[in-house]
């Protein structure tokens, strides 16, 4: 069994990424840090403060017993790229988003609540396209904030959360459909899936390919693959 040490901005991201994971033969051990995201309206915050913070977490976790490194917060797979060499493979949580949109040159629009995210997040996705794209044929990047909606999150309001944002969702995806939409953010992975439903267009999330990714990186086996999971 392949063991996953998961390093979470917030606790709701923990059920998300076990659901996710349900059918496969792994075990989940979850560092949850919402230090950077409490910080993130402070006027000393910057992409420095985080990285030090992520690359001081990522090391610790690598001592302690895992195969692999699963990073579910965009705002640390946002640095990854500029993390020490670690021991054990380290996988964000967008990184199949990424390859998805590298293989398809389409227009996407990626949705965010949470504002300290955006900048970082687009700047990675354009650095990998420039790497991994093909210089004739790129595809188009927009991003858009849904205001006012993360707090929620961050102070425990988890469900009203989720029903504010399917709704503007539902509304983003009916007003463009000339583009491919992406909840950029797992937290969003639960609203953009009912959203989906009911505006009858697919909303693409970091949970859409995430079993399969870590298939190819990491190599983890389904269950009936390699058995019951213990």
């Amino acid at each position: 069994m392949t063991t996953i040490a998961c390093f979470h901005a917030h606790h709701s991201n923990i059920k998300l990424i076990e659901q996710a994971l349900a059918s496969y033969s792994v075990e989940l051990v979850h560092y949850v840090d919402p230090g950077l995201d409490r910080l993130k309206h402070d006027e000393d915050f910057n992409s420095t403060l985080v990285r030090e913070k992520v690359n001081q977490t990522l090391q610790w976790m690598s001592r302690c017993h895992a195969d692999a490194i699963l990073v579910t917060c965009t705002l640390f797979a946002a640095v990854l790229e500029q993390m020490q060499p670690l021991p054990i493979p380290v996988t964000g949580i967008d990184d199949s988003l990424l390859a998805m949109i590298s293989r398809h040159p389409k227009q996407y629009l990626l949705a965010f609540t949470n504002p300290a995210t955006v900048e970082p997040t687009m700047d990675r996705y354009r650095e990998y396209l420039d790497r991994h794209g093909a210089e004739e044929d790129k595809p188009e990047l927009e991003s858009v904030l849904l205001p006012g909606l993360f707090d929620m999150v961050m102070r425990g309001d988890q469900d009203g959360y989720l029903a504010a944002l399917e709704e503007a969702l539902h509304q983003l995806a009916l007003e463009r459909k000339d583009t491919c939409l992406v909840a950029a953010q797992l937290s969003m992975a639960p609203a953009a899936e009912q959203a989906s439903l009911s505006a009858g267009v697919t909303i693409y999330t970091p949970l859409s390919a995430l079993g399969p990714t870590l298939e190819r990186e990491i190599g983890i086996k389904p269950l009936n693959f390699g058995g019951m999971k213990s």
